[in-house]
């Protein structure tokens, strides 16, 4: 078996993050290994406030300034909530015994990532995917593409569920008839 000893968790608001989390407090408690939980600040996450476009006019120099605070005082609020994400489940992960700690760098996600598996020798890295493709894909990548092919460890992608609660709860007969109906 290969020893993962230091695992490292990208975490967002999604219901997959959630699922990778839960796979790398799992596997840190079964493997005794240290768990780096991270949220990489990023200005173009959907949650991140927009950058005002400023006008290049002498008279909207007070106009500018306000959009500017405006951003400033979002931008604050968006790393406070992150923090606050980040505190609570690594509590979580604490409270379930397992060594953890959290750091919450900005940049491009992929890119960060794969940085801090380098520079922290990171033996896994575990992440979700939001299954993006074609232009999804393309205007807003796919950090779990990049991963897989750049990080310097192993690494995890968590899926998220895709079954229906009805198929879940269905036979597996009632589900193929389902599909063969369609």
């Amino acid at each position: 078996m290969i020893p993962f000893h230091k695992i490292l968790v990208a975490i967002d608001e999604s219901e997959v993050s959630n699922k990778a989390l839960a796979a790398a407090i799992a596997m840190a408690q079964a493997l005794n290994a240290k768990l780096t939980i991270t949220h990489v600040l990023n200005s173009y996450d959907v949650r991140s406030p927009a950058q005002p476009y400023m006008a290049l006019s002498p008279e909207s120099i007070y106009l500018d300034r306000y959009a500017r605070q405006q951003f400033e005082d979002a931008w604050i609020d968006y790393v406070n909530h992150s923090e606050s994400l980040l505190k609570q489940k690594t509590d979580a992960a604490i409270a379930a015994g397992v060594d953890a700690d959290c750091i919450q760098p900005y940049g491009s996600p992929g890119s960060v990532l794969c940085e801090m598996a380098r520079t922290m020798d990171i033996d896994l890295m575990i992440i979700g995917s939001h299954q993006r493709r074609g232009m999804t894909e393309v205007m807003l990548g796919s950090v779990s593409n990049y991963i897989t092919h750049h990080a310097p460890c192993s690494v995890l992608v968590v899926y998220p569920d895709t079954a229906t609660e009805s198929e879940r709860k269905a036979p597996a007969s009632a589900v193929g008839q389902r599909v063969a109906a369609a």
